[in-house]
């Protein structure tokens, strides 16, 4: 399930699968319209083995229970997660639900300036790990480096710079039309000498934060630009967002850096509820609870606003930048491309009490 003109969308929905012989299923809307049974519906009626979805859209279907998936006769062999970190439990709930607790699931990693995937765990022949996209595929080699270029050993529990010591056939070229941009933006930060000719002097920086576990597994924390730095402590929004989920009654959380004059930048909250939950300053609470103790006291949010809705764009999306600007009292900016730009307005009025 993905928009077609994104890279996910047009080479597993379109050429992919037609370079293969295989069989796809389009169609037009959302998946939870008319109901959400709606992608159940369809994998039933047309005997649909392979799912590939996003965590953001497997959380909009979590939030309307397990009953919906529970009502048809369809059964998956594979299921994949993409485009953005899955939380454990979010894992955990489409491995038991939605696969029955028989589809395997794929957590790739890559991006389009890779052209491929470059991490990932291979069925029946690597273990699944909830949350983790798995290790490096054959002849790539993932390295996790810290803000001066050290390499984080595996097992460190650290999360640092996620960066690909080789370069592999797909990788893109250049920038149309800006060839220093693309060397800046890529390989400038870690690179070893400027002058040198030799690809091992030139990591290539994916902008995204990870860490890797001794057996070599990527746990993806999200883009470096979603790390929140209090007071000198560098926290990934992803894991917080991984903590405040394994709460029952939350289905969706976004969590954005707020400006803060002494600390520099503080975590705030953004939940959904799921459907017949009711808001409490109990419920807040246990989220404050829950960071705290997951991920200790510098991660204590300043504000948990517990909203109706996040704002989403069309593919599923959250768009934290909007929050950011909520939370900051700044320009919002463009909302067209929003799915749902009235929620917008209903947390701006939350927020400004």
């Amino acid at each position: 399930m993905a928009d077609i003109g994104w890279i996910t969308g047009h080479s597993y929905i379109v050429y992919g699968p037609l370079a293969l012989g295989a069989t796809s299923v389009l169609y037009e809307g959302g998946p939870t319209y008319p109901d959400p049974g709606r992608p159940w519906r369809i994998a039933e009626r047309l005997g649909v083995t392979i799912f590939h979805t996003s965590p953001t859209a497997i959380r909009t279907l979590r939030q309307f229970g397990d009953e919906w998936p529970s009502r048809y006769q369809y059964a998956f062999k594979l299921m994949a997660t993409v485009g953005e970190p899955i939380e454990p439990d979010v894992w955990r709930w489409y491995h038991r639900v939605i696969g029955k607790g028989q589809a395997a699931i794929v957590d790739t990693w890559w991006q389009t300036e890779t052209g491929g995937h470059l991490c990932s765990t291979l069925p029946a022949l690597k273990a699944m790990k909830p949350g983790s996209a798995g290790p490096g595929l054959p002849g790539i080699h993932p390295v996790i480096l810290d803000e001066d270029g050290n390499e984080l050993p595996p097992g460190s529990n650290e999360g640092g710079y996620l960066c690909i010591r080789n370069p592999w056939p797909g990788i893109m070229q250049t920038i149309w039309g800006d060839p220093d941009r693309y060397v800046r933006t890529y390989y400038g930060k870690f690179c070893r000498d400027p002058q040198s000719r030799d690809w091992r002097d030139w990591p290539y920086m994916a902008g995204d934060g990870a860490v890797m576990a001794q057996d070599g597994y990527l746990r993806i924390l999200g883009r470096i630009d979603d790390v929140i730095n209090v007071s000198g402590h560098r926290l990934g929004t992803k894991e917080l967002e991984s903590a405040v989920l394994t709460l029952p009654e939350v289905a969706e959380a976004a969590v954005v850096g707020a400006h803060d004059p002494i600390r520099g930048a503080v975590p705030e909250i953004y939940l959904a509820l799921h459907p017949g939950t009711p808001a409490s300053d109990d419920l807040t609470q246990k989220v404050v609870e829950v960071i705290v103790r997951e991920i200790g006291p510098i991660a204590r949010p300043r504000r948990v606003w517990l909203v109706p809705d996040l704002p989403k764009t069309r593919s599923g999306k959250i768009m934290r930048r909007i929050l950011a600007a909520i939370s900051d009292g700044r320009e919002i900016g463009d909302v067209t491309t929003l799915a749902n730009p009235e929620v917008v307005e209903q947390i701006q009025k939350l927020v400004a009490g």
